[in-house]
Parts: C-alpha cells; sequence; structure tokens
C-alpha cells in the first residue's frame, strides 16, 4: 500500500471552510510545513456552498452592502496568527472590473451589468457574492503551497467512524474513516465539520400542520430555506398565511412577487409602485413582533467614531465570574450590554448633534458611566440632557414595538404596521438621525465579544438558551435585517392589495371541520382562514431529526451527542451539536473527539456567521484563527508515513 502524508478532511466546503484553509496557510510556517492532504466533501460549488450558491433566484441579495463584506482576516482581529489583507466584495468587484484580478471565470453578462453598476454601499446579489467566495476559496487553496494536495468531492458524507491503531492504548487513535454517499471512503488523520446551515426533520407541529394540509388539499411548508422549497402548488390569488416576517420572509416575498413575473417602478412621490402579474398569491403575515426586522442603514456617524465597548469587557465580565459561580445573562450580562448599546448610541446623538443636547458629551459621559441601565438615575439623566424624547433609547420598546398594545380591527393593524415600517426607513435612511448607525455598530461589537469573554459553561442552563435565542434574535432584529429597498418593496406590495399584516402575537392553528388554516393576533381581534400556511423561517438545530446525514450518523453512533441544559425541570435538549471551547465534538458520553471538530451554526459554540465588515474584530475569524493552528498542532504528531485506510479515495 503506498504511505499517505497527514490527511484533514472538512465535510463542508462553504465559507467557513474557506476560511479556515486561508488560516491554515498562513499559519504553516511558523507552525511546520510538510506535505498535508486535504478532502474538502461538498455536493456544491466549493467556496460557496448550499446557501451562497450561484443557482439560486438572481433577485435574491445579501443583507450587506459590498463595503461590509470580507473573507479576509485583517490587523483589527485579535487572534495568534498573522493578519493578511486581501479585498473584501467591493474591492474585489473593482479588480475584475479593471482587470487586476484575473482568476475569475467568465461572468454572465448580468453579474458583468452588476460589477459595472457596484458601490460600497450597493446591496450585491448573492449570485455576485457566489463568486467572490469561490475566487477566495481558489485563492486559499493556492496559499497552501505546493506540497498541500487539495482534493474536493462533489457529494455527500453519510458517516464518521473511529478507525483503531494498533499498539496504540485506549487513550490512542488511528484516525477516522469518512464514507461518502457515492461509496468512497476517505482516511482522516483530522475531521473539520463545517456543515452550515442544515435542514432538519419537521417537529411535531410542524409535521402535524403538513399531515392536516395532505388531508384537506391544503399547502404546508415547514420551516426551510426558502428558495429551497417548491411554492407552485400555490394558485394565483390564493390567500396564504406566513409565520415570520425576518430575512426568510423577505426572500419569500421576493420569490412570490418578482418571481413570479411581477415588477416595481419607482413611483412621483419616491416610493414604489408595485405591478402585478396577476400570478401573485395574497400574503397574511405575522410574527411574534408583528413587524418586519429593521432596515440597514445608510445614513453615516456625524460625531465622534465609534469605540470599543466600554462596560461590557473583558474585566467586568472576569469579575462577575470571581464573584458568582455561574452568570445570569439578564441580570449580570444584559445591563452591561444596554449600557454599551446607550453610551455608543448616546455618544453620537452629543458629539454629532450638540444643538439637539442640554449637555456637553464629557459631562453626560461622566455621569453616565456612574449610574446602572436600570436605575431611575439614568432615566433622569437623559430626560435633563436629551429634551427630545424621542431621542431617548428605549430598548425594551425596540425589542417589543406594540407592547401592550391592542388593535380594533383589521384597518388599525395595517396601519400600525405600515406607519411602523415608514419611520423605520426615515431614521435608517433618512439623513438626520446617525445615532441609528451607532446604536448598530455599538451591538454589533458586543455581539462579537460575548463569544470571545463569556465561557458559555459558566452561564446558567436558562441564559444559555437566552444567548442562543433571545439575544441573538434581537440582535439579528435590530442589526440583521434587509436592505431598505426591500421594505420600500414590501409596502408597495402591501399597497397593490397583496400583503396584509396580521399583528404581533401571531398563533396558528387548524381547523377539522373546515380544513383551513387559522391565523389569530393576541393583540387584535382579526382572524384569518386559509388553505395554505407557510413557516418562512431557517429550522431550528436538531442533530437528532437532522435531515443531514452526516449528523444523524453522528448522533445515532454517539460519537457526537446533543446538548443538554440542566434546568429546575430537568434535561432538555438544544439540538445543538455539542462542542468543547476549542471546538472538539463531545461524545454521548461526554468524552472528547481526538482530533473531530465541529463548527459553525448548528453547534453549541456561540456562532458568528462565515464572513464580516472589515476592522471589526470578527468572531468568526478569530475563530477560524484558532481552529487552523489546532488542526496544524495536530497534524504535526501525525507526519509519519501511514498506510491507506480501505477503500478508495
Amino acid at each position: 500500500m503506498p504511505a499517505q502524508h497527514p490527511s484533514v478532511v472538512f465535510i463542508g466546503g462553504g465559507p467557513r471552510t474557506a476560511g479556515i484553509l486561508e488560516r491554515l496557510a498562513a499559519n504553516r510556517p511558523a507552525l511546520g510545513e510538510g506535505p498535508l492532504q486535504l478532502h474538502i466533501v461538498e455536493p456544491h460549488e466549493p467556496g460557496s456552498g448550499r446557501i451562497w450558491r450561484y443557482g439560486q433566484n438572481p433577485g435574491l441579495m445579501l443583507n450587506s452592502t459590498a463595503a461590509d463584506v470580507t473573507m479576509f482576516t485583517d490587523s483589527s482581529v485579535a487572534c495568534e496568527g498573522p493578519a493578511i489583507d486581501g479585498p473584501g466584495l467591493a474591492a474585489w468587484a473593482a479588480g475584475v472590473l479593471d482587470g487586476s484580478i484575473t482568476d475569475v471565470p467568465a461572468l454572465p453578462p448580468h453579474l458583468q451589468e452588476q460589477l459595472r453598476s457596484l458601490t460600497g454601499g450597493a446591496f450585491p446579489t448573492r449570485q455576485l457574492q457566489s463568486k467572490y467566495l469561490e475566487w477566495f476559496f481558489r485563492r486559499a487553496v493556492r496559499a497552501l503551497g505546493g506540497d498541500v494536495r487539495v482534493t474536493v468531492h462533489r457529494e455527500t458524507a453519510v458517516g464518521i467512524e473511529p478507525v483503531s491503531a494498533e499498539g496504540q492504548d485506549a487513550s490512542g487513535d488511528g484516525g477516522y474513516s469518512v464514507r461518502l454517499a457515492g461509496g468512497a471512503t476517505l482516511h482522516a488523520d483530522v475531521v473539520v465539520t463545517a456543515l452550515g446551515h442544515t435542514d432538519a426533520e419537521p417537529d411535531a407541529r410542524s409535521a402535524a400542520w403538513s399531515a392536516f394540509a395532505a388531508t384537506h388539499g391544503g399547502f404546508h411548508a415547514a420551516p426551510s430555506y426558502t428558495t429551497d422549497v417548491d411554492y407552485s402548488p400555490i394558485a394565483p390569488g390564493q390567500d396564504v398565511i406566513v409565520s415570520g416576517m425576518g430575512l426568510a420572509f423577505v426572500d419569500l416575498l421576493v420569490l412570490l412577487t418578482e418571481g413570479r413575473g411581477g415588477r416595481f417602478e419607482e413611483a412621483p412621490d419616491g416610493g414604489l409602485r408595485y405591478l402585478p402579474s396577476g400570478a401573485e398569491p395574497r400574503l397574511w403575515a405575522g410574527s411574534r413582533r408583528g413587524v418586519p426586522f429593521h432596515s440597514k442603514i445608510s445614513v453615516a456617524l456625524r460625531g465622534e467614531p465609534a469605540a470599543a465597548p466600554r462596560f461590557f469587557t473583558a474585566g467586568a465580565v472576569g469579575a462577575l465570574l470571581a464573584e458568582h459561580a455561574e452568570l445570569d445573562f439578564r441580570s449580570h450580562l444584559w445591563p452591561l450590554i444596554a449600557k454599551d448599546a446607550g453610551y455608543g448610541y448616546y455618544r453620537e446623538v452629543f458629539t454629532g448633534s450638540p444643538e439637539r443636547v442640554a449637555l456637553g458629551w464629557d459631562e453626560f459621559a461622566g455621569r453616565f458611566a456612574a449610574v446602572d441601565w436600570y436605575s431611575s438615575a439614568r432615566r433622569e439623566l437623559v430626560a435633563a440632557a436629551v429634551p427630545d424624547v424621542e431621542l431617548h433609547l428605549d430598548l425594551e420598546r425596540l425589542d417589543k414595538p406594540f407592547g401592550g398594545q391592542l388593535f380594533a380591527g383589521h384597518d388599525d393593524v395595517q396601519a400600525a404596521v405600515t406607519a411602523y415600517i415608514e419611520h423605520d426607513l426615515e431614521l435608517r435612511t433618512g439623513p438626520d438621525h446617525p445615532e441609528t448607525l451607532a446604536l448598530f455598530m455599538s451591538l454589533l461589537k458586543v455581539y462579537m465579544e460575548l463569544g470571545r469573554i463569556v465561557p458559555p459553561e459558566r452561564l446558567n442552563a436558562r441564559s444559555q438558551e437566552e444567548v442562543h435565542g433571545w439575544w441573538h434574535g434581537f440582535f439579528s432584529f435590530v442589526d440583521s435585517g434587509p436592505p431598505p429597498r426591500r421594505l420600500r418593496e414590501l409596502l408597495a406590495v402591501h399597497r397593490a392589495g397583496l400583503l396584509n399584516f396580521l399583528g404581533p402575537g401571531l398563533a396558528v392553528a387548524s381547523d377539522d371541520a373546515t380544513g383551513d388554516f387559522v391565523a389569530t393576533s393576541a393583540q387584535s381581534p382579526v382572524a384569518v382562514r386559509a388553505r395554505a400556511f407557510i413557516e418562512a423561517r431557517l429550522p431550528g438545530p436538531a442533530v437528532a431529526r437532522s435531515a443531514n446525514p452526516l449528523l444523524r450518523s453522528l448522533h445515532g453512533t454517539g460519537l457526537g451527542a446533543e446538548q443538554h441544559l440542566l434546568t429546575s425541570d430537568g434535561a432538555h435538549s438544544t439540538g445543538r451539536l455539542l462542542i468543547t471551547p476549542d471546538h472538539e465534538i463531545v461524545g454521548r458520553g461526554g468524552e472528547r473527539g481526538s482530533r473531530l471538530f465541529g463548527i459553525g451554526p448548528g453547534t453549541s459554540g456561540w456562532g458568528a456567521g462565515a464572513f464580516a465588515r472589515p476592522n471589526t474584530n470578527a468572531a468568526p475569524f478569530r475563530e477560524n484563527d484558532a481552529l487552523a493552528r489546532k488542526i496544524l498542532d495536530a497534524v504535526s504528531g501525525t507526519s509519519r508515513p501511514r498506510t491507506a485506510a480501505a477503500g478508495k479515495a
């Protein structure tokens, strides 16, 4: 049998794996170079993967501007490996246009047109992003050097099995055997699962709804990646209940309007007018809040530049850790996060618009730092210093915009939600409210820091759920919404009579007597009946019922386990793949997988995306660097020649 060099198998070849490859190349000179075999198992195009693949509706957009997307670990990133400068999406597009970037296959005409019109403040399509990610993957592979052999397997991994090593004790191992759907078996000294967002079998409630729809000749779409759902059974003019008003809902609106032949045109008043094709259904949309995610921001800061967190810091969290065996998110961490959000917000109000305040910034900042976020002293300080109550930051109202409000009927709901969206666009795209950007930046910096300075094992069980649940949802609602144009389109579709709002506190039930889904709001007397119901969101993590065969295999063999949290009513699963802070996969018996790693959404790690804004000390880049260094340390002990495992590579 031929001798083999150390081998690493990446299961999933999307942007997260591409980022780790770039970090492997950057760290190899310091941690030891030598022949290495890398296998990338990815059924879609490596670099973009499933979520960012080219083959999706050409109208779907990023919710980040071109200037806010990079894959490069720049000098802002606090990591052990060296920084590597490189073009973000906007600079890459410019380089493709002027010929300075040449390793890009010929682009189709519509993408060439996008390149010519792309500015740093524009929101690119996902198809264009796919080409940037694929270019970055190829660049990362080249940077690894000639002694690293990279093989891409365009198929799916279905199982991982430990390989025993003759003569080693129980703590040793002979690596892993990775089985592919096509029958091949890959030997791996190290395995990295970077599967991104995966589908799951419907939970009991969604499965019951699907069965109900099938019984009564209706339509139900369980949570899934929106563009992968077949909506063709939905007829023109059909009423459709939609649960969820986040990014999946925005994509759904694109697919069921422009995707069915409709188009938008500029109206004389500066708004948009929707011209239906006649093939669209009529949507009834609601959610817990009853409103869509906040628009992305196009205004610029006027005052002092945004700074690093002042209150939610490693020192402050360290002091809490020294005082408490377990931290509680609401009582210990959220007051610091909220105070940092307020500090950044008011810093822009005071330094960018001093005519709108009654105190100087230095005086306000000193007094603000001395009071607790929830104290009456903080509220009194803001009331005295900021005369305009519309400028007072109310995070609770931000989270629940219609909290406690009761609507008299359908028309009241439509008017309230429409006014809310119009006001949101005014705040975030008009020239007079740069404090919205300051709040955005403050929350983003805290979000990126939380995973670095808060050990997840030191949070109580309720707080671990809150971090993955409420905190992530609140951050996404405020900071990770759609491009402004999407909300303008949403209003245009509403004015065209093809989108109605159900209000906050949405509940959906099924009526066996009529075969209808029934939608109601906790704050409105309106009830809507329809034969079609779409759950517009990604499925939550669920290793045990994952639609991904590799995750099912890990769970079935016990090599991987779901995270369980201990609460007052016993242990219950989060559905996430349990990993250590070093990204080692934890088995059913609590054992750490030697050289078996998991990263990204669906794991018990904090999770922080795959690409990021430049110069933000981005969490995914810190994680990529740390994991790349662990991989290099692991393979350095396996550099001896070994016999190839049975099977074909």
